[in-house]
């Protein structure tokens, strides 16, 4: 059953080598997701599953201790998804979004709970999203998820999907819907909105809704921002 959630965004900045100069510019947004992380650990999960959206190659199962790296963002940086040998080739590697969430988890040394990864499909239906998170949330008695993703990319005329103005009252729900724990409204997300507007946490958004049908969990809107033209969204489900 889910007891807790994490909603936290996927830049590769949130890592301060990879922002460089402008590293001060997500210290307001760490810090949020340092506090999120925080909930999580304090429902005492047996088991934490960290979301994410992936391209084709990142996709699927990513077992405790995948490595991750920044270095294609020219730093020398790596991480590991929590403890442990991964049961798959030594080749894998986490995608972006579980790469940042494992440098989160590594930032707060998480030991709460054993963790697994999950990158999912930004394609991937919203049926199939809400079924995904229905099967998550029976992997454990005490199930909490860290669930990765960006809204919009063109909040601004610089923002890497240019300016829409549609993006603005898309984020806005989306802030709302995550900050109260609206189920509904994100199982009805506009996937083809969302693809249009860059919206990459669409899709493990959905999955969390379809993991928290039955848990009846309330939800609290820790950060909203779009301060490089995307929107940065962090939110606690408990």
């Amino acid at each position: 059953m889910l007891v807790a959630a994490a909603v936290c965004p996927c830049p590769p900045l949130l890592v301060p080598e990879v922002a460089a100069g402008a590293a001060s510019e997500m210290d307001v947004a760490r810090a949020a997701c340092t506090d999120a992380l925080g909930v999580l650990a304090a429902a005492r999960p047996d088991r934490l599953v960290v979301l994410g959206p992936a391209e084709q190659d990142g996709r699927g199962a990513h077992p405790a201790g995948t490595p991750g790296s920044f270095r294609g963002f020219g730093v020398e940086v790596d991480v590991r998804l929590g403890e442990g040998a991964p049961r798959l080739p030594s080749e894998r590697r986490l995608p972006p979004s579980l790469a940042v969430a494992a440098w989160l988890l590594e930032r707060t040394a998480w030991s709460d709970a054993p963790i697994e990864g999950l990158g999912v499909g930004e394609p991937l239906a919203a049926e199939r999203c809400i079924q995904v998170g229905r099967d998550l949330a029976t992997r454990a008695e005490r199930v909490a998820l860290l669930v990765m993703g960006d809204a919009s990319a063109c909040r601004t005329l610089k923002a890497p999907g240019y300016f829409d103005e549609r993006a603005a009252p898309f984020d806005a729900e989306v802030a709302r819907a995550l900050g109260t724990a609206d189920v509904a409204a994100i199982k009805e997300l506009d996937s083809e909105l969302a693809y249009e507007l860059k919206a990459s946490g669409r899709a493990p958004w959905q999955v969390l809704a379809g993991a928290a049908e039955n848990a009846q969990l309330t939800g609290t809107l820790l950060y909203e921002d779009a301060p490089y033209g995307v929107g940065y969204v962090v939110a606690t489900w408990s």
